[in-house]
């Protein structure tokens, strides 16, 4: 595995030798209620970032879920929470969980990980030795807040030449809004999402989840695999920044290349698209079906499934230049069809089709659909106090590595003994003497 030649020095070696992120290693030991179905898959040299180690002082989602998503492919991601308080996403409910008192909105980010208290202004000495024996610095905060606390890259490359430093924030290092705070629904609508997000004549609404969060907690994964294999034929660390704003910008894609191409200006579509027809939800008996002919090809065998042969021989309806010219005319026609039967009875006759069409399912019906469920998306995983929780695991397969979700988000703490007494050698009385001084919980 290339990523575990990574460290060079002796001890550095030594180090990674000891590294072990382990998760339950028996369901029958851990509780004998727990079913057989939930995991207990250990990191083994199958996992692509395996003796890796990441110190994640991120919150809420972009953070959680870039460390969450390197944490899946074997990383020991080593979670540095606030005392008593830990990450805001904890109370971000409800719902929340019967025995932990957990969000579960926290649990959609924060598998595979170990928690640590740690008051980092008092407690930078156990931060700064923390940091010595990490590959990996995460951080969300508003830049500048960690240099308060001798935390900020330019102090810590002297404790870890070799620290890959990943900087998350609102707007980025430089810039007039560098010191703002950076929240998902306020990036997209600097960024322009929201505006083109929306039905046609309607105010502009927000994607149904953090999109932009989400997007640049994978940009910022990409980045540190990147900058790990650099340190690979360098031996030196270096600073990542992602930020939202610049994230979002990415994800206009055609949108911004339109604009700053062609001088278009982007609106609402709703479910449609601005340059094919038809390719939007229709409404049916019982719900919404998508139906999208991305070709001519595609827009002859809709309509001969809807027996209406005629439709594409109309000069109005040849080409999809033709469709967008004439949108309403052919979308008014195809939404009287298709609001004559169910979204089932048509997926029935769509079966096979060369266009792309879908139901618009419900939360409920996205899980109990029979292919989420035939390649086992969903993971049912151990928990400390309330048996067990389930999480949509990695989308991603791998035909030689594994990608897994192994142990459920931790509690808050639940790992500061471990971690103190394991990689940092403290013993019993140490760990007393500093969770006394409320430095550590």
């Amino acid at each position: 595995m290339w990523l575990q030649r990574l460290r060079f020095s002796p001890a550095a070696a030594v180090r990674q030798s000891l590294r072990s992120f382990a998760a339950v290693s028996d369901s029958n030991n851990y509780n004998n209620n727990v079913s057989d179905k939930l995991e207990t898959v250990s990191v083994d040299e199958r996992h692509p970032l395996k003796g890796i180690r990441i110190l994640d002082l991120t919150r809420i989602v972009a953070g959680p879920y870039c460390t969450m998503v390197l944490a899946d492919l074997g990383a020991e991601v080593i979670k540095v929470e606030r005392p008593h308080f830990g990450d805001e996403a904890r109370k971000w409910g409800p719902p929340f969980l019967e025995h932990s008192g957990d969000a579960t909105y926290f649990l959609s980010s924060n598998r595979n990980k170990q928690s640590v208290c740690i008051d980092m202004k008092r407690g930078r000495k156990i931060m700064h030795e923390l940091i010595e024996q990490s590959d990996v610095l995460v951080e969300n905060y508003v830049p500048g807040t960690l240099d308060r606390y001798d935390l900020g890259y330019e102090q810590v490359r002297q404790v870890n030449p070799q620290l890959i430093y990943c900087t998350i924030s609102g707007y980025g290092a430089v810039g007039p809004y560098a010191k703002r705070p950076g929240y998902d629904v306020i990036a997209s609508s600097m960024g322009g999402l929201l505006h083109i997000t929306g039905e046609r004549e309607g105010p502009p609404s927000k994607v149904g989840v953090a999109v932009t969060d989400i997007a640049t907690g994978l940009y910022a994964h990409g980045a540190i695999l990147a900058a790990l294999l650099q340190r690979q034929r360098t031996q030196r660390g270096q600073k990542i920044d992602v930020d939202l704003l610049s994230t979002c910008c990415s994800l206009l894609i055609n949108v911004a290349s339109n604009y700053l191409n062609a001088g278009t200006e982007a609106k609402r579509w709703g479910t449609a698209h601005s340059s094919i027809v038809p390719y939007q939800s229709f409404k049916t008996v019982d719900g919404y079906l998508t139906v999208g002919a991305g070709s001519d090809a595609q827009f002859v065998e809709l309509c001969q499934r809807l027996q209406i042969e005629e439709i594409p021989l109309n000069d109005k309806f040849k080409t999809n230049k033709d469709r967008v010219k004439n949108r309403e005319e052919l979308v008014n026609l195809l939404a009287k069809i298709l609001a004559k039967n169910t979204s089932k009875n048509w997926m029935n006759q769509f079966e096979g089709a060369s266009f792309v069409v879908g139901p618009v399912n419900s939360i409920r019906e996205v899980f109990e659909d029979e292919h989420i469920q035939a390649i086992g998306l969903v993971k049912e995983l151990p928990h400390s106090k309330d048996k067990s929780v389930k999480v949509v695991g990695p989308p991603v397969v791998y035909s030689e590595a594994r990608n897994d979700a192994r142990t459920a988000p931790p509690m808050l703490g639940e790992h500061t003994d471990e971690v103190l007494g394991r990689l940092l050698g403290y013993s019993t009385d140490k760990i007393a003497e500093l969770r006394e001084q409320r430095i550590i919980q």
